[in-house]
């Protein structure tokens, strides 16, 4: 659980940089990263996992706060993204909401399995 939780952090903090890139600048290229790689440092090995779940809070009210005052055409802005290509920031907010749903079906069927 506690490689999921870290990765989520990792995975949203590289989404809400993208979105703003995607926003100030034209149709940028951005950077994957090898999420295997991070998951090895060690803060994904050895901080708690309540400080990735605060991180993960608040940065998501900062990006509710950044979508909430987008209009259509930044939602059609565009990101290229080196492994899937063009993309919006509606597809990308389409990603991102699939993402933190598959990871939190993770948690939640391992909870289920072990009585937690």
């Amino acid at each position: 659980m506690r490689q999921v939780v870290h990765h989520l952090a990792d995975s949203h903090m590289n989404a809400y940089v993208r979105f703003k890139l995607a926003l100030t600048e034209e149709s940028p290229t951005i950077k994957p990263y090898d999420e295997a790689a991070w998951a090895e440092l060690a803060d994904s090995r050895i901080t708690p996992v309540d400080v990735s779940l605060g991180l993960v809070e608040s940065l998501h009210a900062r990006w509710v706060a950044l979508m909430r005052s987008m209009s259509a055409a930044d939602w059609a802005r565009t990101l290229n993204h080196p492994e899937r290509g063009k993309l919006t920031l509606n597809q990308m907010l389409g990603l991102y909401s699939w993402h933190c749903g598959h990871h939190v079906a993770h948690v939640t069927g391992l909870r289920e399995r072990n009585g937690w």
